[in-house]
């Protein structure tokens, strides 16, 4: 028989598109309110992979990731998808202007995390490669670290096969080691 063992701190990200960049900042600083400080932030890459999302969003849509300096116990991942949702549903503020012609939501909240071998994002929605947590929320390994680098899998979305943000979630892979050590030096 195996030992049990709890599964060490994990990095918690967090991916936002929308097609108003304005409002990144604002949904940014209330992220940091709910789970501390972001370390590590990406740049706008345009998220032009999908027409899916149109309906609700509009054209142009951008997408933004940030990882954040407070590791994460991932048993309580689902918890933070459904943080998540109510954010965007429920995140109200003067600075952001109703769009009449996309009233459906203003921003797309996509917790993940990241440990020294996977990056594991969550979901509402069930799927062939999709784990359920509890609480009707799923979790899916979007990409595996091998050979010193994040690779795809065969069901990743686009958006996470690009260069620009398998390098970025590298780096935070980097980032997060290095904090796994300072904790394991204490």
């Amino acid at each position: 028989m195996g030992r049990l063992f709890l599964p060490k701190p994990a990095k918690l990200i967090i991916s936002m598109f929308t097609s108003d960049k304005c409002i990144f900042s604002l949904y940014k600083e209330e992220l940091i309110k709910r789970f501390g400080e972001v370390d590590i932030e990406s740049d706008i890459q345009l998220f032009n992979f999908t027409d899916y999302y149109e309906e609700e969003f509009g054209k142009n849509l951008m997408q933004k990731i940030f990882s954040f300096s407070t590791l994460i116990k991932i048993g309580e991942f689902a918890e933070i998808k459904i943080i998540t949702n109510s954010i965007e549903k429920n995140f109200k503020n003067e600075n952001i202007k109703n769009n009449t012609t996309y009233p459906k939501r203003k921003i797309n909240l996509d917790p993940g995390y990241i440990t020294l071998d996977k990056y594991i994002l969550a979901s509402t929605k069930n799927g062939p490669s999709r784990i359920y947590l509890k609480q009707g929320i799923y979790a899916e390994i979007t990409l595996r670290f091998i050979n010193k680098s994040f690779v795809t899998c065969e069901y990743t979305y686009p958006n996470y096969k690009t260069n620009e943000y398998i390098n970025y979630l590298n780096l935070v892979r980097h980032k997060y080691k290095l904090q796994l050590r300072e904790k394991q030096n204490k």
